[in-house]
Parts: structure tokens; sequence; C-alpha cells
């Protein structure tokens, strides 16, 4: 297929937008598609029980940008001595510890973006606009994480690229067309559908844990060319062992630097789950045979907000 043009990219703010389509002051995007009908599908998915956790770990005391995201991961502050502290060292004999912790939104932990992460000419996804909803004090007012409070429960579709090519992973820069979607979907015998929350497997994650960052800043990823594919599906979420965008984009302007958060989340309203750690599910998959599973992700109800981080799970 021809790629499309920097026209056409942006062009899919209008062809593929689904401003108004559950009202003009819808906040949920690409989550309504996700009704009790699709969860009770899922559920009947469940078959062994067994459960894989599709996070990376949050820790401190590790590299603190290991995917080259321009962010630490978190800084722990542990307070020792709770009780003590109050009554005097000694005076009792059990203690406590507290502690505060500063997560980067939008680091190289696991997590989920919010529709107000990104805008266009001022608006956020369904016309919201920024200058009206979103200030430093008062946060983002329309959109923001908590509007996804009562979770992400779905069914989840693996399509496992990575193996689909014969690797353990995608070269850096490598871009994901929509005609590789279809033959992983084809290869598996899966179909993505309405509703389901599609992850994508790269290998990125357990490449760049190997083989230290690209030195030139490079992910595999989707092309812009898989939004259509997106919205014909009616994807309620995406998520991936990367930032989803390939990088480079292949677009000579800056305004398309990643052109699938921009579009997916201001046009189509859809809920981006980023840097997944979805090496043992991709083992599982392919062990089991089976590329769908029951999905769910809790993510936290912070407001005014555009990221939490998070743990969603895949259950077989």
């Amino acid at each position: 297929m021809s790629l499309p043009s920097t026209d056409d990219v942006i062009g899919y703010f209008k062809s593929l937008s689904n401003w108004g389509r559950w009202g003009d002051d819808d906040r949920l995007g690409t989550l309504n598609l996700i009704t009790a009908e699709k969860r009770r599908a899922a559920a009947a998915l469940i078959r062994t029980g067994e459960i894989v956790s599709l996070s990376r770990n949050i820790d401190p005391n590790g590299p603190q940008d290991p995917l080259g995201a321009g962010l630490g991961q978190a800084m722990r502050f542990m307070g020792i001595g709770e009780v003590s502290s109050h009554i005097g060292k000694g005076a009792s004999r059990f203690d406590a510890v507290t502690e505060s912790v500063f997560i980067s939104a939008h680091g190289s932990n696991t997590h989920l973006d919010g529709l107000a992460h990104y805008n266009w000419e001022g608006q956020n996804y369904n016309g919201f606009s920024v200058d009206e909803h979103v200030n430093s004090i008062r946060g983002s007012t329309k959109l923001s994480i908590h509007d996804a409070g009562d979770g992400i429960v779905t069914r989840g579709v693996l399509l496992d690229i990575a193996a689909l090519k014969g690797v353990p992973w995608l070269a850096p820069g490598t871009p994901i067309l929509p005609e590789d979607l279809a033959a992983a979907e084809e290869r598996q015998g899966v179909t993505v559908g309405s509703g389901d929350v599609l992850l994508v497997h790269t290998g990125h994650v357990a490449r760049t844990l190997s083989e230290g960052v690209d030195p030139e800043h490079r992910q595999p990823g989707l092309h812009a060319a898989c939004l259509p594919f997106l919205r014909e599906r009616d994807v309620a979420a995406l998520g991936g062992d990367c930032i989803h965008d390939v990088q480079p984009s292949g677009f000579e302007t800056f305004e398309l630097f990643r052109p699938i958060h921009l579009v997916g989340l201001v046009a189509l309203g859809l809920w981006l789950i980023d840097v997944m750690e979805l090496t043992e599910l991709a083992a599982t998959c392919a062990a089991e045979q089976r590329w769908e599973f029951f999905f769910a992700m809790l993510p936290w109800r912070m407001m005014g907000v555009t990221s939490s981080a998070t743990n969603p799970i895949a259950l077989f």
C-alpha cells in the first residue's frame, strides 16, 4: 500500500474523528465501546486462571530511564520511625515507616495516557478547549485520568509482530504497517474487534534492557498508516511495549513527530497504554496458542491529570 502523506495524516483529524459520536460532552472516547456485553464475553475467556502482569517494575533503585523516554521512573522519600518521632525513641515496642513517592507521569514506567495528554490547534478530544479547561493549578478540568475510574475491563488481543517477523524484537526504527497487523491476525487466527484492547508486541522493552538505549533514540512502532485500522476496528485502547509511534515517524514536519499519539488521543479519543512489559504475555500466548484473553486495568482515580501509572493484567 502507499503510505499516507503529511496532508493525509492531518486530514485524519476529520475523517477519523469520533467527536460528537457519544455526545458533545463525552469524556470517555473509545472506552464507550466497552459494553457490559463485551465484559461478559471477555470473562468467558477465563479458562485456566493463569495471570500475567503487563507492567514493568517501578524501581527507584533501578535505572531511572532505561528506555530513553526522557524522564525517570520514580523517586522515593522514606520516613523511618513514624511513631518514635512523636513519642520518643524506645517509648513504644512498635514503630512504622511511611514514604512519599514521586512518579514521572509519562516516563519509562508503564502508564495510561488520558485524553488531555495531547492537543491539536488548541483543542483536546471532542473539541474541549485547552485554554478553557487546562492550567497548571487546577489541572485538566474536562478530561483527566479519573474519567477511566471504572477501569478498563474487556477482551484483550495481542498481535505479536516480532514473532510474525521471526525475531525476538524489531530493530529500532522499524515501522509497523496495516498489512503487518492483518498478517499477524491471520497467522494467529484472531481478529481485533470493537471494544477490544489491542496490544502490540515489538520486543522493544526486552531489546532495550538487553542491549541498551538506541543512541539515536529510535523505536519500532506503528506507522501513521495504521490509524484508519484502529478507527475501523473500533479499538477501545491501544497498548504496546514502546510508545506506539515508530521513531522516527517518517514525516519531516515536527507536528507529526508522534501521529499515533496525536491523532489517536485527539481525534479518535483513543486511550493509550505506553511502555508495557509484553515478553511474558507473548510467551504465554504462544504456549496456549491463543492470543485473546480477559484484560483488566484499574488506573488511579486522580483528578485533573493526564496519566496514571498502572498494572494491567491478562487472565487466561
